[in-house]
Protein backbone atom coordinates (compact mmCIF):
# COMPACT_ATOMS: atom_id res chain seq x y z
CA UNK A 1 0.00 0.00 0.00
CA UNK A 2 3.07 2.37 -0.18
CA UNK A 3 3.02 2.43 -3.79
CA UNK A 4 1.77 6.03 -4.89
CA UNK A 5 -1.08 4.75 -7.74
CA UNK A 6 -1.57 5.99 -10.52
CA UNK A 7 -4.99 6.91 -9.33
CA UNK A 8 -3.97 8.78 -6.67
CA UNK A 9 -1.36 10.76 -8.78
CA UNK A 10 -1.99 10.83 -12.03
CA UNK A 11 -4.41 14.34 -11.47
CA UNK A 12 -7.36 12.11 -13.20
CA UNK A 13 -10.59 14.20 -12.32
CA UNK A 14 -8.75 17.66 -12.31
CA UNK A 15 -9.85 18.68 -16.01
CA UNK A 16 -13.41 18.09 -14.90
CA UNK A 17 -12.90 20.47 -12.33
CA UNK A 18 -11.49 22.83 -14.88
CA UNK A 19 -13.91 22.52 -17.65
CA UNK A 20 -16.42 22.84 -14.70
CA UNK A 21 -14.88 26.47 -14.01
CA UNK A 22 -15.12 27.61 -17.48
CA UNK A 23 -18.70 27.30 -17.59
CA UNK A 24 -19.04 29.07 -14.58
CA UNK A 25 -22.01 31.85 -15.83
CA UNK A 26 -21.41 35.96 -15.22
CA UNK A 27 -23.61 36.75 -11.59
CA UNK A 28 -24.57 40.44 -11.14
CA UNK A 29 -22.77 42.68 -9.37
CA UNK A 30 -24.77 42.78 -6.20
CA UNK A 31 -25.32 38.89 -5.77
CA UNK A 32 -21.68 38.55 -6.18
CA UNK A 33 -21.02 41.01 -3.24
CA UNK A 34 -23.08 38.71 -1.51
CA UNK A 35 -21.48 35.57 -2.66
CA UNK A 36 -18.26 37.14 -1.86
CA UNK A 37 -19.81 37.80 1.86
CA UNK A 38 -20.98 33.93 2.18
CA UNK A 39 -17.62 33.21 0.90
CA UNK A 40 -16.04 34.74 3.63
CA UNK A 41 -18.21 33.31 5.92
CA UNK A 42 -17.67 29.69 4.99
CA UNK A 43 -13.99 30.15 5.67
CA UNK A 44 -14.51 31.72 8.86
CA UNK A 45 -16.29 28.34 9.66
CA UNK A 46 -12.87 26.34 8.71
CA UNK A 47 -10.91 28.48 10.05
CA UNK A 48 -12.77 28.29 13.50
CA UNK A 49 -13.15 24.21 13.54
CA UNK A 50 -9.22 24.46 13.17
CA UNK A 51 -8.44 26.65 16.41
CA UNK A 52 -11.21 25.18 18.30
CA UNK A 53 -9.65 21.48 17.59
CA UNK A 54 -6.31 21.74 17.12
CA UNK A 55 -3.94 24.52 18.32
CA UNK A 56 -0.93 22.55 17.12
CA UNK A 57 -1.99 23.00 13.37
CA UNK A 58 -3.03 26.41 13.57
CA UNK A 59 0.00 27.69 14.78
CA UNK A 60 1.58 25.72 11.65
CA UNK A 61 -0.98 27.17 9.47
CA UNK A 62 -0.39 30.88 10.58
CA UNK A 63 3.17 29.56 9.49
CA UNK A 64 2.19 29.16 5.98
CA UNK A 65 2.33 32.13 3.38
CA UNK A 66 -1.36 34.27 3.92
CA UNK A 67 -2.48 32.48 0.43
CA UNK A 68 -2.22 29.06 1.54
CA UNK A 69 -3.90 29.63 4.98
CA UNK A 70 -7.37 29.50 3.34
CA UNK A 71 -7.61 26.58 1.77
CA UNK A 72 -5.34 24.82 4.23
CA UNK A 73 -8.27 25.64 6.54
CA UNK A 74 -10.74 24.30 4.53
CA UNK A 75 -9.18 21.01 3.99
CA UNK A 76 -8.46 20.54 8.02
CA UNK A 77 -12.40 21.37 8.20
CA UNK A 78 -13.60 18.91 6.19
CA UNK A 79 -11.11 16.18 7.47
CA UNK A 80 -12.31 17.17 10.77
CA UNK A 81 -16.01 16.87 10.11
CA UNK A 82 -15.55 13.45 8.63
CA UNK A 83 -13.47 12.37 11.81
CA UNK A 84 -16.55 13.92 14.11
CA UNK A 85 -18.91 11.66 12.09
CA UNK A 86 -17.59 8.21 13.19
CA UNK A 87 -15.52 9.42 16.21
CA UNK A 88 -18.33 11.65 18.38
CA UNK A 89 -21.82 11.05 16.73
CA UNK A 90 -22.29 6.98 18.49
CA UNK A 91 -26.18 6.56 18.37
CA UNK A 92 -26.72 9.00 15.61
CA UNK A 93 -26.53 6.59 12.88
CA UNK A 94 -23.32 7.19 11.59
CA UNK A 95 -23.45 5.09 8.67
CA UNK A 96 -25.95 7.01 7.34
CA UNK A 97 -24.83 10.59 8.06
CA UNK A 98 -21.26 9.20 6.55
CA UNK A 99 -22.99 8.33 3.08
CA UNK A 100 -24.73 11.95 3.35
CA UNK A 101 -21.84 13.63 3.76
CA UNK A 102 -20.33 11.89 1.12
CA UNK A 103 -23.13 12.94 -1.08
CA UNK A 104 -23.15 17.00 -0.07
CA UNK A 105 -19.59 16.81 -0.50
CA UNK A 106 -19.71 15.35 -4.18
CA UNK A 107 -22.61 17.74 -4.73
CA UNK A 108 -20.63 20.87 -3.47
CA UNK A 109 -17.84 20.30 -5.67
CA UNK A 110 -19.62 19.53 -8.70
CA UNK A 111 -21.94 22.99 -8.05
CA UNK A 112 -19.58 24.72 -6.84
CA UNK A 113 -21.62 26.11 -3.86
CA UNK A 114 -23.38 24.58 -0.48
CA UNK A 115 -25.15 25.87 1.96
CA UNK A 116 -22.97 23.63 4.26
CA UNK A 117 -20.58 26.49 5.09
CA UNK A 118 -17.44 23.65 5.87
CA UNK A 119 -18.01 21.98 2.59
CA UNK A 120 -18.49 25.64 0.82
CA UNK A 121 -15.12 25.93 1.89
CA UNK A 122 -13.76 22.73 0.75
CA UNK A 123 -15.20 22.38 -2.93
CA UNK A 124 -13.28 26.33 -3.20
CA UNK A 125 -10.47 24.83 -2.64
CA UNK A 126 -10.82 21.40 -4.74
CA UNK A 127 -11.77 23.18 -7.35
CA UNK A 128 -8.85 25.98 -7.06
CA UNK A 129 -5.99 23.47 -6.68
CA UNK A 130 -7.33 20.49 -8.44
CA UNK A 131 -7.51 18.33 -5.48
CA UNK A 132 -8.48 15.03 -7.29
CA UNK A 133 -12.02 13.20 -6.21
CA UNK A 134 -9.89 9.51 -5.49
CA UNK A 135 -7.89 11.33 -2.85
CA UNK A 136 -11.39 12.44 -1.34
CA UNK A 137 -13.32 9.11 -1.66
CA UNK A 138 -10.02 7.25 -0.56
CA UNK A 139 -10.07 9.45 2.83
CA UNK A 140 -14.13 8.58 2.82
CA UNK A 141 -13.18 5.43 2.48
CA UNK A 142 -10.99 4.97 5.57
CA UNK A 143 -13.31 6.94 7.52
CA UNK A 144 -16.32 4.41 6.70
CA UNK A 145 -13.91 1.47 7.85
CA UNK A 146 -13.71 3.18 11.45
CA UNK A 147 -17.41 2.42 11.39
CA UNK A 148 -16.61 -1.58 11.22
CA UNK A 149 -13.31 -2.05 12.04
CA UNK A 150 -12.38 -2.96 15.39
CA UNK A 151 -8.96 -4.66 14.86
CA UNK A 152 -6.59 -4.50 11.60
CA UNK A 153 -3.49 -6.74 9.78
CA UNK A 154 -1.19 -5.56 8.12
CA UNK A 155 -2.66 -5.01 4.93
CA UNK A 156 -6.04 -3.32 6.39
CA UNK A 157 -3.88 -1.05 8.81
CA UNK A 158 -1.87 0.27 5.26
CA UNK A 159 -5.25 0.58 3.64
CA UNK A 160 -6.59 2.63 6.26
CA UNK A 161 -3.31 4.86 6.73
CA UNK A 162 -3.77 5.60 2.93
CA UNK A 163 -6.91 6.60 2.90
CA UNK A 164 -6.80 8.66 7.03
CA UNK A 165 -3.56 10.46 6.55
CA UNK A 166 -1.55 9.91 3.62
CA UNK A 167 -4.35 11.53 0.91
CA UNK A 168 -4.49 14.02 3.16
CA UNK A 169 -1.25 14.85 3.03
CA UNK A 170 -1.54 14.56 -0.36
CA UNK A 171 -4.82 16.86 -0.71
CA UNK A 172 -2.51 19.64 1.04
CA UNK A 173 0.49 19.00 -1.66
CA UNK A 174 -1.50 20.07 -4.08
CA UNK A 175 -2.25 23.34 -2.38
CA UNK A 176 1.36 23.76 -1.44
CA UNK A 177 2.63 22.88 -5.21
CA UNK A 178 -0.34 25.44 -6.67
CA UNK A 179 -0.38 23.72 -10.08
CA UNK A 180 3.16 22.74 -10.42
CA UNK A 181 2.85 19.06 -11.06
CA UNK A 182 6.60 18.62 -11.57
CA UNK A 183 6.99 19.34 -8.17
CA UNK A 184 4.57 17.74 -6.83
CA UNK A 185 5.05 14.16 -8.58
CA UNK A 186 8.13 14.26 -6.99
CA UNK A 187 7.21 15.48 -3.41
CA UNK A 188 4.16 12.80 -3.55
CA UNK A 189 6.39 10.02 -1.71
CA UNK A 190 8.06 11.98 1.43
CA UNK A 191 4.05 13.72 1.53
CA UNK A 192 2.13 10.63 2.02
CA UNK A 193 5.00 9.12 4.57
CA UNK A 194 5.01 12.47 6.83
CA UNK A 195 1.27 12.15 6.94
CA UNK A 196 1.46 8.41 7.98
CA UNK A 197 3.77 9.14 10.79
CA UNK A 198 1.26 11.91 11.80
CA UNK A 199 -1.40 9.61 11.55
CA UNK A 200 0.53 7.10 13.84
CA UNK A 201 1.54 9.37 16.58
CA UNK A 202 -1.74 10.47 17.11
CA UNK A 203 -2.79 6.36 17.62
CA UNK A 204 0.34 5.91 19.81
CA UNK A 205 -0.99 8.71 22.31
CA UNK A 206 -4.53 7.77 22.06
CA UNK A 207 -4.15 4.21 22.85
CA UNK A 208 -6.49 4.48 25.73
CA UNK A 209 -9.16 6.31 24.25
CA UNK A 210 -9.15 3.91 20.83
CA UNK A 211 -9.07 1.02 22.81
CA UNK A 212 -11.34 1.91 26.18
CA UNK A 213 -14.21 4.51 24.64
CA UNK A 214 -14.20 3.46 20.84
CA UNK A 215 -13.39 -0.44 21.01
CA UNK A 216 -10.54 0.09 18.31
CA UNK A 217 -7.37 -1.10 18.14
CA UNK A 218 -5.25 0.26 15.13
CA UNK A 219 -1.65 -0.91 15.24
CA UNK A 220 -1.69 -4.60 13.60
CA UNK A 221 -0.18 -7.68 16.03
CA UNK A 222 -0.53 -5.86 19.09
CA UNK A 223 -2.21 -6.60 22.37
CA UNK A 224 -3.26 -4.00 23.86
CA UNK A 225 -3.45 -5.99 27.19
CA UNK A 226 0.07 -6.88 26.98
CA UNK A 227 1.33 -3.29 26.00
CA UNK A 228 5.05 -2.81 27.08
CA UNK A 229 8.24 -1.22 26.31
CA UNK A 230 9.73 -3.66 23.76
CA UNK A 231 6.14 -3.22 21.98
CA UNK A 232 5.97 0.66 22.12
CA UNK A 233 9.95 1.28 21.40
CA UNK A 234 9.10 -1.17 18.09
CA UNK A 235 6.34 1.48 17.03
CA UNK A 236 8.29 4.51 17.96
CA UNK A 237 11.07 3.19 15.75
CA UNK A 238 7.96 2.75 12.49
CA UNK A 239 7.21 5.59 13.18
CA UNK A 240 10.76 7.55 13.52
CA UNK A 241 11.60 5.86 9.99
CA UNK A 242 8.44 7.46 8.50
CA UNK A 243 9.29 10.94 9.97
CA UNK A 244 12.65 10.67 8.70
CA UNK A 245 11.28 9.70 5.30
CA UNK A 246 8.81 12.54 5.37
CA UNK A 247 10.35 15.35 6.99
CA UNK A 248 13.36 14.67 4.15
CA UNK A 249 11.22 16.26 1.17
CA UNK A 250 10.28 19.21 3.05
CA UNK A 251 13.59 21.36 1.59
CA UNK A 252 12.17 20.71 -1.62
CA UNK A 253 8.46 22.36 -0.97
CA UNK A 254 7.94 25.77 -1.93
CA UNK A 255 9.14 28.47 0.08
CA UNK A 256 6.00 29.48 0.96
CA UNK A 257 5.17 26.14 2.99
CA UNK A 258 8.32 25.33 4.29
CA UNK A 259 7.89 26.89 7.31
CA UNK A 260 4.47 25.55 8.01
CA UNK A 261 4.97 21.94 7.40
CA UNK A 262 8.49 22.34 9.44
CA UNK A 263 6.70 23.45 12.08
CA UNK A 264 4.02 21.02 12.43
CA UNK A 265 6.66 18.42 12.00
CA UNK A 266 8.52 19.28 15.02
CA UNK A 267 5.58 19.40 16.51
CA UNK A 268 4.92 15.61 16.25
CA UNK A 269 8.76 15.09 16.75
CA UNK A 270 8.24 16.40 20.21
CA UNK A 271 5.53 14.46 20.61
CA UNK A 272 7.22 11.00 19.60
CA UNK A 273 9.89 12.06 21.88
CA UNK A 274 7.77 12.53 25.06
CA UNK A 275 5.89 9.11 24.45
CA UNK A 276 9.54 7.55 24.41
CA UNK A 277 10.31 9.14 27.94
CA UNK A 278 6.82 7.69 28.98
CA UNK A 279 6.80 4.44 30.43
CA UNK A 280 4.16 1.69 28.66
CA UNK A 281 1.92 1.70 30.88
CA UNK A 282 1.50 5.48 31.35
CA UNK A 283 0.47 5.51 27.89
CA UNK A 284 -2.44 3.07 28.07
CA UNK A 285 -3.47 5.74 31.10
CA UNK A 286 -3.15 9.47 29.74
CA UNK A 287 -3.12 10.93 26.39
CA UNK A 288 0.43 12.47 25.81
CA UNK A 289 0.60 16.37 25.24
CA UNK A 290 2.78 18.87 24.71
CA UNK A 291 2.43 22.04 26.98
CA UNK A 292 1.48 25.50 25.29
CA UNK A 293 4.87 26.75 26.72
CA UNK A 294 7.02 23.83 24.61
CA UNK A 295 4.60 24.49 21.74
CA UNK A 296 5.80 28.28 21.90
CA UNK A 297 9.48 27.19 21.97
CA UNK A 298 9.40 25.00 19.12
CA UNK A 299 8.03 27.83 17.49
CA UNK A 300 10.35 30.12 18.11
CA UNK A 301 13.19 27.29 17.32
CA UNK A 302 11.29 26.94 13.62
CA UNK A 303 11.67 30.75 12.89
CA UNK A 304 15.02 31.17 13.64
CA UNK A 305 15.99 27.87 12.20
CA UNK A 306 13.95 26.86 9.60
CA UNK A 307 15.20 24.32 8.15
CA UNK A 308 18.57 21.68 9.56
CA UNK A 309 18.47 18.78 7.36
CA UNK A 310 16.80 17.11 9.47
CA UNK A 311 13.29 19.60 10.55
Amino acid sequence: MRTQGDILVSGAGRSDLASSRERTTAVDPAVATYRALYDRAADRCSRVITRTYSTSFSWAIRCLHRDLRRPIHAIYGFVRLADEIVDTFAGSAQAGMLTRFQEETHRAIAEGISIHPVLHSFQWAVRTYGIERALIDRFLHSMGMDLTERQYDDDRFAEYILGSAEVVGLMCLRVFCAGDDTRYDRLVPPAMRLGAAFQKINFLRDLRHDHIALGRSYFPGIDLSRFDEDVKRRLEADIAEDLRAGSAGIAELPRSARLGVTLACRYFRAVLRKIARTPADTIMQRRIRISNSHKLLILAGAVLFPWNGRS
